[in-house]
């Protein structure tokens, strides 16, 4: 199939935007999970049904920690455990009394957060968490305003943690979300939330006041990797919504398609301008925002980084999984995987996303277009709502084989995605 043909077949609900295209067969692959994969690659449903399943981690031993966003059974962390080896996780339990997304093993050592602590568990030599009633408290009283309040978190080979405090706001409007409300002067919520702070992953009931603003500028990054090749954090911020607030400027076709789902590189003292710019990835360039004066044509400052790599608006990036293992072809070497959880404010357009994506890295840096890696997770061709998807990935691991266990936050589906070399 040519890539012209492939293109048009896709996902029509890229709207035209022509930036994947998709590398599998029409023919679905054989694998018992449903989802649309390359050649050579086979999916099985490796766990179902235990709860909003968001992020994950995996020891050595292929035993998987999920962090559900809610409780479920009054327990917040899964732990699933396959000991015949066939793929499938028989033996589930669970324990953690708080609902959250970060989650994240180093050293022995499990992390986990709720919308506002990061707590850490010891670990056996067998991969069991000791004392899982009385975790250590990391890092307390982050904020959390019901809007954007996840805490992921990862952690660099230097014992420092690093936590995402989304902004509790859209565009830091003096309204928020309301029609033509100017922006705050010097936004006040950058002060505690919109960047991701760093702490120490080894002391105890951490404040503020004990952690530094590492980065500013993101509105919300779910998604956030340590890249080993460059020894570098790597985050996807969730772009802006709702560009039509300023109807004089901005349509509601523009509003779909705008503002990019970016990825960046960040180092200490990085500013990515939120909530003064966006980043539009049809011009390339970074925009004024409505709230601070912009109308679609006006550039942005310079003081602020630029993306990375760019990615169609509204797809919601929420995992992010640097690839290190030897099973998947050379391609997929220190490149990135991306799950996106799929949009809920495309109307009248139809929803996007609801895929996992490869972006190629070469010399550390993106290289060449992304594609779709794998799809059909909503079950349906044309979404209109995001209660129609069936599935919806959102945390992304790398297990000790090199396979790539996907989560599903709407039924609790773990997806094993592997490769069968020729």
């Amino acid at each position: 199939m040519n890539k012209q043909a492939s293109a048009m077949t896709s996902k029509k609900i890229l709207l035209g935007l022509a930036l994947a295209i998709a590398p599998w067969a029409l023919h679905a692959q054989s694998n018992t999970s449903g989802l649309k994969l390359p050649e050579g690659f086979n999916a099985i449903v490796a766990a179902d049904n235990i709860g909003r399943a968001r992020h994950m981690a995996i020891t050595p031993a292929g035993d998987l920690y999920v962090k559900l966003s809610r409780l479920n059974g009054g327990k917040g962390i899964v732990k699933l455990s396959d000991k015949n080896r066939d793929g499938v996780f028989e033996e589930t339990t669970s324990f953690g009394n708080y609902g959250g997304t970060g989650i994240y093993y180093k050293n022995n050592f499990l992390y986990a957060s709720s919308d506002d602590a990061v707590f850490r568990y010891k670990l056996d030599a067998q991969g069991n968490v000791q004392n899982p009633d009385q975790p250590e408290k990391i890092v307390t009283g982050l904020i959390n305003r019901r809007q954007h309040e996840t805490k992921s978190i990862v952690l660099d080979n230097e014992d420092n943690i690093y936590v995402n405090i989304g902004a509790y706001s859209n565009s830091c409007q003096e309204s928020d979300r309301r029609q033509n409300s100017p922006g705050r002067a010097n936004c006040p919520i950058l002060d505690s939330a919109g960047g991701i702070w760093q702490f120490k992953a080894n002391k105890l009931n951490q404040s503020y006041g004990e952690g530094l603003r590492y980065a500013t500028g993101l509105r919300n990054v779910v998604g956030l990797d340590w890249n080993k090749q460059d020894n570098s954090l790597y985050v996807m911020q969730h772009g802006r919504d709702q560009l039509d607030m300023f109807p004089q400027h901005f349509s509601t076709k523009q509003a779909v398609e705008l503002p990019s789902e970016c990825m960046y590189k960040i180092e200490k003292g990085d500013n990515a301008g939120w909530p003064y710019i966006y980043y539009d990835h049809m011009q390339k360039k970074k925009m004024l925002a409505p709230e601070y004066g912009g109308d679609g044509k006006k550039e942005g400052s310079n003081q602020y980084i630029d993306p990375v790599a760019a990615y169609p608006a509204h797809l919601a990036p929420n995992g992010l999984l640097f690839y290190t293992g030897d099973m998947f072809p050379e391609k997929y070497k220190n490149g990135a995987f991306i799950a996106f959880h799929g949009s809920w404010n495309r109307s009248p357009e139809p929803q996007a996303g609801y895929f996992v994506v490869f972006q190629p890295f070469k010399n550390g840096v993106p290289s060449g277009d992304w594609e779709v890696f794998a799809d059909n997770f909503a079950g349906v061709e044309t979404v209109t709502s995001p209660r129609q998807a069936a599935h919806r990935p959102c945390g992304l691991v790398q297990g000790p084989d090199g396979s790539l266990y996907v989560s599903d936050d709407v039924k609790g589906r773990i997806y094993k995605i592997s490769y069968e070399k020729k």
